[in-house]
């Protein structure tokens, strides 16, 4: 299986269909949160459609910039993955919107008990023994991806812990635009692509005893 993430779109178009050639190579394509910027379901339709003329499939988690319409539009399309499991071709994909407090007061935040809480439901959907992804808009503390310009971490002790405990196959993440890169906590993969405007996404080849992950670029 080939999986696709893609983060920060924050509602510009035209770097999807830039890489729609790409994006057909996908048996899914995971939306990483900030789909719009402070936008709501039009915006949200705007993004998703355009990505659904390529995928085969699609799911996403809503971002700190996207208002709560976005997420009751996920609902409707049957794409969130919010604190919740989706399995397919045999990988479960968990999913965590939003992101921790942050300085700017944007829309969609939570505290790092929100964050824990909603692992620990979304933890008892989760079959043991199948390959798991995590497509979580906030990243995980102390790693490559969540490590802002000046040096500082700004991501999730409790998105670290879960991962540390569970070892999913890959965690797929944004939000720090600056944080490009890939980083592992043990066995995990753990993949920030940067906002998509940039030219770049996370690609994920699924094997049944992990992942091999790359972030791509395209022009």
């Amino acid at each position: 299986m080939i999986v696709f993430g893609l983060s920060d779109i924050h509602g510009v178009l035209d770097p999807v269909w830039k890489m729609g050639k790409f994006l057909a190579e996908a048996d899914v394509v995971c939306l990483i949160g900030d789909i719009t910027h402070f936008g709501g379901k039009p915006e949200a339709d705007r993004v998703i459609d355009a990505v659904a003329c390529y995928a085969g499939r699609v799911l996403a988690v809503s971002g700190n910039c996207d208002y709560p319409g976005v997420d009751a539009r996920l609902d409707e399309k049957k794409i969130n993955l919010h604190g919740r499991v989706e399995t397919i071709g045999g990988v479960a994909f968990l999913g965590l919107g939003g992101s921790l407090i942050t300085p700017f007061n944007t829309p969609n935040e939570h505290t790092e008990d929100d964050v824990r809480r909603v692992l620990e439901n979304a933890e008892q959907q989760i079959t043991r023994g199948k390959p798991l992804v995590v497509v979580s808009h906030q990243p995980p503390a102390n790693t490559a991806c969540d490590r802002l310009n000046n040096g500082g971490h700004v991501g999730s002790a409790a998105l670290y812990a879960f991962i540390e405990r569970y070892q999913p196959a890959a965690c797929l993440t944004g939000h720090i635009h600056e944080a490009v890169g890939i980083d592992r906590i043990g066995n995990t993969s753990i993949v920030n692509p940067g906002q998509l405007g940039r030219g770049r996404y996370a690609r994920l080849e699924m094997f049944p005893d992990g992942a091999r992950v790359s972030v791509e670029r395209f022009s």
